[in-house]
């Protein structure tokens, strides 16, 4: 069940949104950086629901796409989770650790993908 970069990211959107995440943005990393093609950063109001929107994440992803992340980074408690798919990285966060970091800032140069299509 070969799933493309992109339908990758756009699994891992689905999962996010629908498991209420917020200020969730796709960066198109494809032609900045060899280390993956896509960042998939979001946002959730609390640990709990950061837990929950990582683990919706990697479940979507796992039955849809049949990957379960290289590695993950982050967890009970933490402020920012990471989860490493190759192609596609995720990061979530609680809000201060996202302000803290900027990452849209830091890859400033990536464009931002619309989910929504």
């Amino acid at each position: 069940m070969a799933v493309t970069p992109l339908e990758l990211a756009r699994i891992a959107w689905k999962a996010a949104d629908d498991k209420k995440a917020t200020d969730i943005v796709v960066l198109d990393l494809t032609e900045i950086s060899d280390v993956c093609d896509y960042f998939l950063i979001c946002t959730a109001v609390n640990a709990r629901l950061l837990d929950a929107v990582v683990e919706e994440i990697e479940e979507r992803v796992r039955v849809n796409a049949g990957i379960k992340p290289l590695s993950h980074e982050g967890r009970a408690g933490a402020s920012w989770i990471l989860l490493d798919y190759g192609s596609l990285v995720v990061h979530a966060f609680l809000p201060e650790a996202r302000d803290y970091y900027r990452l849209e800032r830091l890859w400033g140069d990536a464009p931002q993908l619309d989910m929504n299509q």
